[in-house]
């Protein structure tokens, strides 16, 4: 689940991703092939590309992998094509949930998608009905063993929005275009370990359950979306403690 800056969120999400990890692995694999596609498999010229790199190398996608999908692309044909899809709706008590997809087969992906909403007590939206409550960023993480006020200077100096201290953590928040910048910037002063490096969305106001049993819907409804081959990523508004 994506979406949160808090750290307990991001190790939630790192946990998730362990458990589940040849899935992750065949989806990120998908959007790495769409990327090169649809633009050059080289990416040093392609911003697209580079920022969903970054996403398999957090989710500790192994090189070999990145590269076949880019190999893919590379010998792909005319007809093999996914297209990008963005649903919205809203979950149990409300919450706020968007969902994006590659398909190569729209009516499929949204009969799914509206049968896992509808199953789970949510309701799907039409276009816009909740991805104005979130923000596109990049966010990074690193361990807090680095020098706070090197790795701060070091990041701001590259154009990032903000860097925070959170728990044992650095979590540092960049608008989409400069996040490949303050990554590499970030490498290049000793930085070795990235514990998350993703653009995604992250919500504006966040909504603070305290009923288990609602809590644990909203938790049922993600994690039934995020089953599915098509979707690749879903966000939400739930604040996690």
């Amino acid at each position: 689940m994506s979406g949160h800056s808090k750290w307990a969120t991001i190790h939630r999400k790192k946990g998730e991703l362990d458990a589940a990890r040849g899935k992750v692995f065949q989806k990120l694999a998908k959007e790495i092939y769409v990327a090169a596609k649809q633009g050059t498999p080289d990416p040093a010229s392609n911003a697209s590309l580079r920022m969903v790199i970054e996403k398999a190398r957090s989710a500790n996608m192994p090189k070999d992998n990145i590269e076949k999908a880019i190999q893919k692309a590379k010998g792909a044909s005319e007809g093999e094509n996914y297209e990008s899809i963005r649903y919205e709706g809203y979950g149990p008590s409300g919450v706020a949930i968007i969902v994006d997809c590659l398909t190569d087969n729209r009516n499929r992906t949204a009969g799914d998608v509206r049968s896992k909403f509808t199953k789970r007590g949510g309701n799907l939206g039409t276009a816009g009905s909740v991805s104005y409550m979130f923000e596109r960023k990049g966010i990074i993480s690193i361990p807090s063993e680095y020098d706070e006020e090197s790795m701060m200077m070091t990041a701001l100096d590259a154009g990032a929005d903000d860097f925070e201290t959170e728990d044992d953590v650095y979590v540092i928040t960049t608008k989409p275009e400069d996040f490949v910048k303050v990554k590499e910037s970030l490498e290049q002063a000793g930085v070795k370990e990235f514990l998350t490096s993703e653009v995604t969305f992250t919500p504006n106001n966040m909504v603070e359950l305290t009923d288990p049993e609602q809590i644990e819907k909203v938790h049922g409804l993600i994690e039934a979306l995020e089953e599915l081959d098509d979707v690749q990523d879903v966000y939400c508004n739930l604040k996690e403690d």
